[in-house]
């Protein structure tokens, strides 16, 4: 089988590189007739070192063999460029299937631009709603799951919802069940899709590289950090980089916080430090610490030994689960809802007074209860390309 990862932002490096691990595993093991090839299409969405290839270094991801360059734009104008651009890739190699991850446009372009050419499409990370219309990611994730014509969901709840939407070929339990009665010809029919609970391929990426992260990063004493003494802060989404008013209210939080004494260290995403720039937040205390965009096995490190997490990110939002580090989130609503039901995550919007209500709810509140296997048993890409290679026997 010969399939093309379509990636363009950091989220999806780490979750390509837990299938591509797979894939090399896999192909040590079986004969010619299941071996998987992978080829890799890089958009450039995410185009400075920081922000990408750090990532491959450090992830040992093979080299993509294409780079369209597309760099920043707006959402029709980057969407349209890639869906040109990839869609030339995907004539010239000709692939058996393409997978998508998660919800950048870079997903949604790869997606429409094979569904076109009728070649089938995966999707990892299917099924995580908000209902937040005004999310593009949202946009992008619906979209691409209703092309897509396997599923890969990260949690029961994202095949529920699926199930909601009208998807009913549905393999339950994270179990994979014979699929001989669907055969190679499932991938070719746009009306026959299949949704399987695979686990959260974050999971399994978490549970590999925080044991490497533990041996390579040094970031807690370049910073001169003690653990537990900080809280680590990140804000990304253009929900709240591109309106100056929730920006200006989450960071005059962060800085009541660091004027209260504690260290907030801040990685900033590019778009966010531009942002901040065109505001007038008045006087900066010395312990609200900006910082570079951090490597993953750094940003690991700094999420495991903070106090307490506040983020947009639902990536981070599920690391600081894994890693049993309470979390604030600076968004009103969730993809991740297991994690506020288990107690480890606060919905706080970017109110000024709910993200310091969210930050003293965990400091009388410390949650107990961890139940990792919502997300699967950490095996999340052995599952994904044992279901490709099913396929194609």
């Amino acid at each position: 089988m010969k399939t093309i990862h379509i990636v363009g932002a950091r989220p999806q490096f780490i979750k390509m590189a837990t299938v591509s691990r797979a894939i090399a595993e896999h192909n040590k093991q079986v004969g010619k007739r299941r071996f998987v090839d992978e080829l890799t299409i890089h958009t450039g969405q995410h185009y400075d070192y920081e922000l990408s290839k750090v990532f491959f270094d450090e992830l040992k991801i093979p080299k993509f063999q294409y780079s369209l360059k597309v760099g920043s734009g707006r959402h029709g104008e980057q969407t349209g460029k890639m869906l040109t651009r990839i869609e030339q890739v995907l004539l010239k190699e000709r692939p058996d299937i393409v997978l998508v991850y998660g919800d950048t446009n870079s997903t949604l372009a790869g997606a429409l631009a094979a569904v076109k050419l009728h070649i089938p499409v995966a999707h990892v990370e299917a099924g995580l709603r908000s209902y937040n219309r005004r999310m593009p990611e949202e946009i992008n994730r619906v979209l691409t799951d209703h092309v897509s014509t396997i599923l890969f969901c990260p949690t029961e709840t994202a095949v529920k919802k699926l199930q909601q939407e009208g998807f009913t070929n549905i393999i339950y339990n994270g179990r994979l069940c014979p699929l001989d009665s669907y055969g190679f010809n499932l991938i070719c029919s746009p009306n026959n899709s299949l949704v399987i609970n695979v686990g959260d391929v974050m999971f399994d990426s978490t549970l590999y590289n925080f044991k490497l992260a533990e041996r390579k990063s040094k970031i807690l004493k370049e910073l001169k950090l003690a653990g537990k003494d900080y809280y680590l802060a990140t804000v990304h989404r253009a929900e709240n980089t591109e309106d100056s008013q929730k920006l200006k209210r989450i960071f005059s939080a962060f800085q009541d916080i660091a004027f209260n004494g504690i260290t907030v260290i801040c990685p900033l995403h590019p778009r966010t430090r531009k942002a901040l720039t065109q505001l007038d937040m008045g006087r900066c205390p010395a312990n609200l610490r900006f910082l570079s965009p951090v490597s993953y096995f750094d940003m690991l490190f700094l999420e495991k030994h903070a106090k307490t997490i506040l983020t947009d990110s639902g990536g981070i939002q599920k690391e600081a689960y894994f890693l049993r580090v309470p979390c604030v989130t600076l968004r009103k609503e969730t993809e991740w809802l297991e994690t506020v039901k288990a107690g480890w995550n606060v919905l706080a919007g970017v109110d000024k007074v709910s993200i310091l209500k969210g930050i003293e709810h965990f400091r009388s509140f410390a949650p107990d209860d961890l139940q990792i296997n919502l997300y699967g048993d950490g095996d999340a890409g052995r599952r994904i390309v044992k279901t490709l290679s099913n396929l194609t026997g």
